[in-house]
């Protein structure tokens, strides 16, 4: 039987030459269609590698400008120029204690707060009481 497989004619050719002429074929197609593809992905990867490294460029760029923009003596240029700042003097500095002072010597500042003793007693009032805290028997 398999001797006669490798006899075997059809049309005057030998059908074990036709199947392999046939698997031949469809390989050679396979493989070049695997190229064109593996070719367009190639193509694909450089592209993208392209823009990797144009972002990067890009990156670097814009890292150096903010450090330019962000330097110390540039940053207290500008400030003084437009914005009549400068560093703090130590005419203008205060304690925790003295900014109450300090702040109600501003111009347009808020009123100074009252000073509660401790020793004021503490009445709460419902919504919609009609007399002030302190008039309980009037």
């Amino acid at each position: 039987m398999i001797s006669r497989l490798f006899t075997h004619r059809t049309r005057g050719f030998r059908t074990l030459n036709v199947v392999l002429a046939s698997v031949l074929l469809v390989t050679a197609v396979g493989v070049n269609l695997a190229k064109t593809v593996a070719g367009k992905e190639r193509t694909e990867i450089g592209r993208a590698e392209r823009d990797i490294a144009r972002e990067r460029d890009r990156i670097r760029v814009l890292e150096a400008e903010v450090a330019h923009l962000e330097q110390p003596e540039r940053l207290e240029r500008l400030s003084r120029a437009f914005l009549a700042m400068a560093p703090v003097t130590a005419k203008q500095e205060t304690t925790a204690d003295d900014l109450i002072a300090v702040a109600s010597r501003r111009p347009g500042a808020a009123p100074q707060p009252v000073a509660i003793p401790a020793s004021a007693p503490v009445v709460a009032t419902a919504p919609g009481d009609s007399h002030a805290p302190g008039e309980e028997g009037q």
